[in-house]
């Protein structure tokens, strides 16, 4: 970052649209009762969304904002392994005409909604986090561990936690002192571990307690690998028996830094239509947040 661009103080603000509307639909369905609007149409999901995105907002401060989303489950990985993702239930029925009328809230907001068929919003957020992280501080807003591997120097990773307006915000040091693992090391240890919400196996009979020891000694999957016969013989004997998985569980960790998007960031500029953002609210019927909105 050039001194004139850290005097602007440019910072933006990634959001991964999904992981905040699946939180905020689940968080805002007590005992099954959905919040809709007098023509019934659900909007819990987008209601909560609305109230996790400006809490965020407000907390850090952004001058820039982009939001990104899962285009579908066919992608790339998909490809490369059909079980990946294979054990994910339907969406809720309440919650599929939300995912229309949330992209419309973030258009209110001059927000770009992002996103590319055959990659995940991940994917989207890793490849607009490394191109922009030369002009802004980028921090990334999410409730996916997965998305760690992604903190560097100019990028922070911010994970929702439980409860409303809780975070944990890694650096490069946060990670450090509380995982003891690099943001490369992430990776490896999904790799080895596997992913049961993404339903990829790694290597059997090796769970994160052994995958993040593993690492930890050895520094990477390579390093394990070139070391092989210091294992102990039962993880010698598991890694090689599963070895061609261990590489695609580590290849399907891995977040793709160079998707083909076109991404014009001036667009990106936070700064709210009051009135335009206020009328979505009222067809929506959120009044209780208006005065979000300042």
């Amino acid at each position: 970052m050039t001194e004139h661009q850290q005097a602007r103080g440019e910072r933006l603000l990634l959001v991964d649209g999904m992981a905040l509307l699946f939180r905020a639909f689940f968080a805002n369905n007590y005992g099954g009762s959905v919040r809709r609007t007098s023509t019934g149409i659900p909007v819990n999901a987008v209601y909560g969304f609305v109230r996790y995105f400006m809490d965020a907002v407000q907390k850090f401060e952004p001058t820039h904002v982009i939001c990104c989303w899962d285009m579908g489950s066919t992608t790339f990985r998909t490809a490369q392994f059909d079980g990946y993702k294979a054990n994910r239930p339907d969406a809720p029925e309440d919650l599929i005409p939300q995912f229309d009328l949330v992209k419309e809230v973030v258009a209110s907001f001059d927000v770009p909604n992002i996103g590319m068929v055959g990659y995940e919003a991940d994917d989207c957020i890793g490849t607009l986090a490394r191109r922009f992280s030369q002009q802004a501080e980028v921090f990334v807003l999410s409730g996916d561990q997965d998305l760690l591997q992604l903190v560097d120097e100019q990028v922070t990773v911010v994970i929702m936690k439980k409860g409303f307006g809780n975070y944990a915000v890694y650096t490069p040091a946060a990670l450090l002192e509380e995982r003891q693992l690099t943001p490369a090391q992430v990776i490896c240890v999904k790799g080895l571990m596997g992913d049961t919400s993404d339903n990829y196996p790694g290597v059997r009979g090796i769970g994160e307690k052994t995958a993040h020891k593993l690492v930890q000694e050895y520094g990477s999957v390579d390093g394990i690998l070139a070391n092989l016969d210091s294992l102990s013989k039962s993880v010698k004997v598991k890694i090689e028996a599963d070895l061609a998985m261990l590489h695609l569980s580590r290849e399907l960790a891995t977040i793709k830094c160079d998707v083909p998007l076109e991404v014009d960031y001036s667009l990106s500029v936070w700064s709210v239509n009051r009135a335009q953002v206020l009328n979505k609210f009222e067809e929506l019927e959120f009044r209780s947040l208006t005065a979000l909105i300042s």
